[in-house]
């Protein structure tokens, strides 16, 4: 095995007490992002599936080069992290499939507003909430109001209200004066 080849996972806090983010030094899925809420929801992630069967998983949340999963209220992180870092590594290095190819719909005709916002989403808002372990997506914009949707350990999570209003919210208005609210939810 050479030095490239080589599969490192570490675990990082997450602003969601429940929620740790497990990150590879390579990457672990390309596409935008997969999130599950529990067990009967997992379709397409054979990695997902696996984790669920750990008895204290209730929620993983995979993009770009991490994983961010969410525990039961009832099972601390110290007795977690080894176990699950280690599954991680080893599943990665046996090349088995994360996320199995899956059909994406995408939204074709936009207006020039919901680009402004998609565009501010993504170069100042999506950085920061995947540093902390989730996502963001856009869902829709409605007679001034902006739909998100919160993943990973952004959802659910006690500081993500506080973000979305005074930083998420604040930011579109200022930027893009037929924002006039964000609302969010769960993913």
């Amino acid at each position: 095995m050479t030095i490239d080849e080589i599969i490192t996972i570490y675990a990082e806090a997450t602003p969601n007490p429940e929620s740790m983010k497990f990150v590879s030094n390579k990457m672990i899925y390309a596409n935008e992002s997969i999130d599950f809420r529990s067990k009967e929801k997992v379709s397409g992630s054979p990695l997902a599936q696996a984790l669920f069967d750990f008895p204290y998983v209730k929620g993983v949340f995979i993009m770009n080069n991490f994983i961010s999963i969410t525990k039961d209220a009832g099972s601390e992180w110290f007795d977690l992290i080894p176990e699950l870092k280690d599954f991680i590594r080893k599943w990665l290095e046996d090349g088995k499939e994360v996320v199995s190819p899956v059909a994406q719909t995408r939204e074709v005709d936009e207006d020039e507003v919901v680009r402004k916002i998609k565009k501010l989403l993504d170069d100042h808002v999506k950085p920061a909430v995947e540093m902390d372990g989730g996502a963001i997506t856009f869902k829709s914009f409605e007679d001034g109001v902006v739909s998100v949707v919160m993943k990973g350990s952004c959802s659910g999570c006690p500081s993500s209200t506080m973000t979305l209003k005074a930083g998420i919210e604040n930011l579109l208005k200022r930027m893009i004066p037929e924002v006039e609210a964000v609302e969010a939810e769960a993913g």
